[in-house]
């Protein structure tokens, strides 16, 4: 799905600071674009009507800066294309729910830790068991398991259980994952959880290849931000040049924001319809348009 072929199937959101900040810029440079057009005339041509076309550039300037009131969407539409003109280069990629789903690999992924939880007595109904097991699905355990309240004299096991688990069945990539493959220049995994368990997803995925290094992130001690920071010294990367990419609108996304990275919120079930991102989609069909990198 090009960017410029359907509009309305992508949600463009950005930040009110980036948005005053685009402003200006955006209105210039349809008065620059103005001069440039009242200059190329043909030799026999009439010169230009300069009053009538000041007068159309700035009813342009009003009608979006009054778009811009009423609905910041559609600015932020116009702002955010137009600043497609940078190319992505670099690509901070989350791993679950993002390169594939869990959902889609449920049994190989879940199936052991669903029933070595169900021997342990974790002081909860069986109906918030249920529940915890869907949000595992998508959340972090270590959330999952203080969001439950899981009994806090087995959770010494369980994190040990964890530690030393690896996935060990293929599983199977998303339908999308070769938007991501496709992109061109550096890609980088930035994952959090179990350093044993991710890496072994990873392998069991086939992608090593794909991706120049994979970071574990061991929420407990740090956060995927200090990571970002640390990618970005040690390989002297420019903000710039970078798009995350991920499905956790308090993680990655939220993290890259404050960064003043470039962001694309994979949403597919619509669970963040009010998060902050640069770009926002259901699907990765755009990924390409919005990196920079469509035909």
């Amino acid at each position: 799905m090009a960017l410029s072929a359907n509009p309305a199937s992508l949600s463009f959101e950005a930040s009110k600071r980036s948005a005053k900040k685009s402003d200006t810029l955006f209105f210039r440079s349809l008065l620059e674009s103005d001069d440039k057009a009242n200059a190329i005339v043909a030799p026999n041509a009439a010169p230009a009507n300069t009053p009538t076309m000041i007068f159309v550039s700035f009813f342009m300037v009003l009608v979006i800066y009054l778009l811009n009131i009423i609905n910041p969407q559609v600015f932020l539409f116009f702002s955010s294309y137009k600043n497609q003109s940078i190319m992505k280069r670099i690509f901070f990629i989350d791993l679950d729910n993002t390169i594939y789903f869990t959902g889609q690999n449920e049994e190989q992924l879940m199936g052991e830790l669903y029933r070595f939880l169900e021997n342990l007595d974790l002081g909860i109904s069986q109906a918030d068991f249920q529940l915890a097991k869907q949000e595992m699905l998508r959340t972090p355990f270590l959330k999952v398991a203080k969001k439950y309240r899981f009994n806090e004299k087995v959770m010494p096991e369980v994190i040990s259980y964890l530690e030393n688990r690896s996935v060990t069945q293929p599983l199977k990539p998303s339908d999308d994952y070769h938007y991501i493959k496709s992109l061109t220049g550096r890609k980088f995994i930035v994952t959090a959880g179990f350093p044993k368990q991710q890496l072994s997803k990873v392998k069991m995925l086939g992608i090593a290849n794909d991706f120049e290094e994979v970071h574990v992130v061991d929420v407990s001690s740090t956060n995927k931000k200090e990571r970002f920071e640390m990618l970005i010294d040690q390989h002297q990367l420019n903000k710039d040049d970078i798009l995350i990419i991920g499905d956790d609108a308090e993680s990655e996304i939220k993290f890259g924001l404050e960064l003043g990275i470039t962001t694309f919120l994979l949403d597919p079930e619509n669970l963040h319809p009010n998060a902050e991102s640069t770009f926002k989609g259901t699907d990765l069909s755009s990924l390409h348009a919005v990196a920079g990198q469509s035909d």
